[in-house]
């Protein structure tokens, strides 16, 4: 199965015909999901196109009810139903299963020609329109999607903050949603998290951005309040009044609060995003009743202003580690719990320290040096963390009736802290034009959270790019940047996509990026690596001169920043006298000229000086340009880093303009 689609698990696809099932058969492999036939398919099996070899591994399941009755008995298991129906007969089968869009799976249709992709229901909340898109780039076909945040170009309200590991909270969501499709204006409040996904959002966006006391507009010309557009174009702050005045202002139709704290109470639609950046440091008394704990926490979380669906975990010492109360809630609320010992805690300089603590437990502080201390340890991007800071010192808290006491502290880290488990997608986008793209390549690219390459590299990949997606674009020299970013990002819990051009494995970062893995000890399973590849430099060079690799051939790379240049001209020896096809690649640059020249050198003291050579420049893209020469006359011709030369061995022939190196088959 592609690591691409483990999040979607489980997937179901259901058709009636055998055709049908042969159509999509390859895709159910892909996404390991499993394909639903008729009863009466099964029964004819002896008379089938499908295989035993596939009846037996179980690619094909069986229903002996009505499809409208397995349906039923699949729908509440599925993540995503996959149909290859008519549209019409997907709508009479589900209509009677909706709920509601919070609990019912993504349904999919895939048309009985394999043409098109249909996200029908589930597009934000069970991920159905990016699910569509994936599969459709497996089949090659076309995404059918019509939610309004993806005609405007803009990340799904509803549903992009997963991607860091935000929890949705309260709302207004509909309004707000539909306020975001009829490109009304829409207040943004961030006060905590990653603002990446603000980087990617059209010119034509209607949303507008407070960031403390200065609120930054793009589409100022658009908006009615005078002394706003004034003040922003001068890029003065805004007193407490104005912010006042322009939230509740009536051109501002919506407004989406992601922070710590609870949504805040404005008379227009409201909805909130919190990121996971508070952590908890909870001491307590031996066997303290549970109830205590969990009302402790929650009257400081009221009283503080602050929403439970942002703390990233409860922390305390390690004595408490089997304390049943701090077990009982952290399982309740779904949170982890860290624990430290107490050399560790006392390390940590506290606001509130107390020698008491210190006699018993060793350290000065347990609920407010446990939470600065969580706040420190998650696995973050080294460039994005700062220190932590408290900002709830510790609360004792008793309560008549309950036994024990409680001690609560928070501390808020700077970046979130995300559970996903994160990806390393490694993929060649080929020689340039997207259409040499694989389907496997567009769909991990479409999957991917951020995609981290060579400015050029991704400019040529951009139509394919999501609203959400983030970008990290670098210099040709900051190879090991790019991959330590990547591994940083995965690791963090991002699905991160490093794009080289052609075969990310053939002179490409998928080596150096599993190298600095291996090097940090990596464990080979999180973050999850898949290598996808792509059409390299030689192949798509030859397909376009005819058919020059027949024979052997071999590949070596004029670079000497990483490879000593004795080296590389023992090579070259080797292979021009080994009388092998050889493609060069990165044969001249602004400050290393000579190399090409000894190359030819070389190669003239085994070849004919008339051996063909192909020169190759941008090859499928839009400034190609190919010239077949001669090995005397090869360095005539302009020659860059963008170039590819394939020089032919002693049997490759030049016809018209193709090359063509005989295999033998015509030999008498």
């Amino acid at each position: 199965m592609s690591k691409i689609f483990t999040d979607y698990q489980p997937l179901n696809f259901i058709t009636i015909t055998e055709e049908n099932a042969l159509k999509i058969e390859s895709l159910v492999k892909i996404t390991d999901g499993v394909l639903w036939l008729p009863e009466k398919l099964n029964n004819n099996f002896q008379n089938s196109i499908l295989s035993s070899e596939k009846k037996e591994n179980k690619l094909y399941q069986y229903y002996h009810t009505s499809l409208a009755k397995h349906l039923a008995n699949i729908w509440e298991d599925s993540q995503g139903i996959i149909f290859c129906l008519t549209l019409g007969a997907v709508v009479r089968l589900i209509s009677p299963l909706l709920t509601n869009k919070e609990q019912d799976p993504a349904i999919i249709v895939i048309d009985p020609h394999t043409k098109y992709v249909i996200s029908l229901l589930g597009g934000h909340q069970a991920h159905g329109d990016k699910l569509t898109e994936l599969i459709a780039h497996q089949l090659e076909a076309k995404p059918i999607i019509t939610s309004a945040s993806f005609n405007l170009n803009l990340p799904p309200i509803d549903t992009f903050g997963y991607i860091f590991g935000w929890e949705k909270g309260h709302g207004d969501w509909t309004q707000v949603s539909a306020n975001i499709a009829r490109n009304q204006i829409t207040l943004i409040k961030q006060d905590v998290g990653l603002n990446w996904w603000q980087n990617s959002l059209p010119s034509s966006h209607s949303f507008i951005f407070e960031n403390n006391t200065i609120i930054d507009n793009n589409n100022l010309d658009n908006f009615s309040s005078p002394f706003l557009n004034q003040k922003q174009k001068n890029n003065l702050p805004l007193s407490i009044e104005e912010k006042e005045t322009i939230i509740n202002n009536s051109s501002i139709n919506a407004m989406v609060y992601i922070g710590a704290k609870k949504t805040p109470d404005v008379n227009i639609p409201c909805i909130s995003w919190h990121p996971r950046v508070l952590w908890v440091g909870i001491g307590c008394e031996r066997d303290t009743s549970p109830s205590l704990i969990q009302s402790a926490v929650t009257k400081v979380f009221h009283e503080y202003n602050l929403e439970l669906k942002a703390i990233a975990s409860f922390a305390t010492i390690n004595i408490k580690s089997d304390e049943v109360g701090i077990l009982a809630l952290a399982d309740k609320w779904h949170l982890p719990l860290k624990t430290f010992n107490s050399e560790e805690l006392k390390e940590i300089s506290v606001l509130n320290p107390s020698s008491i603590v210190k006699k018993e437990v060793g350290t000065p502080s347990v609920a407010e040096a446990s939470a600065l201390k969580a706040a420190l340890s998650p696995n973050l991007p080294e460039n994005q963390l700062k220190s932590p800071h408290l900002i709830v010192p510790k609360q004792i808290i008793r309560e008549e009736g309950k036994k024990g006491a409680v001690t609560v502290a928070i501390a808020q880290s700077m970046l979130e802290y995300n559970p996903h488990d994160g990806k390393l997608y490694l993929i060649g986008t080929g020689p340039g034009s997207i259409e040499y793209l694989t389907s496997r390549a567009k769909t991990a690219l479409r999957e991917a959270d951020i995609i981290i390459g060579y400015g050029l590299y991704i400019d040529l990949i951009k139509s394919l790019l999501r609203p959400e997606q983030m970008i990290e674009k670098s210099k040709i020299t900051q190879e090991v940047q790019r991959a330590e970013r990547a591994i940083e990002l995965a690791k963090w819990g991002l699905k991160v996509a490093v794009i080289s051009s052609g075969d990310c494995g053939i002179y490409g970062m998928a080596g150096l990026v599993l190298e600095i893995l291996q090097n940090q000890r990596w464990n080979g399973k999180q973050p999850l690596v898949e290598v996808i590849s792509g059409i390299t430099a030689l192949q798509s060079v030859a397909a376009k001169i005819g058919s020059p690799l027949m024979h052997d051939f071999c590949a070596i790379s004029l670079s000497d920043l990483l490879t000593p240049w004795d080296v590389i001209e023992k090579r070259i020896i080797a292979a021009a006298s080994a009388d092998f096809i050889t493609a060069i690649y990165n044969p001249r640059s602004l400050s290393r000229t000579e190399q090409i020249i000894s190359t030819q050198a070389i190669f003239l003291q085994h070849r004919n000086p008339n051996t063909p050579v192909a020169i190759a420049r941008s090859v499928t893209r839009d400034d190609e340009n190919i010239i077949i020469t001669t090995l005397a006359e090869m360095l005539n011709h302009p020659i860059d880093m963008l170039t590819t030369i394939m020089i032919g061995n002693s049997s490759t022939k030049r016809y018209h303009d193709l090359l063509i190196t005989p295999r033998g088959y015509l030999k008498n």
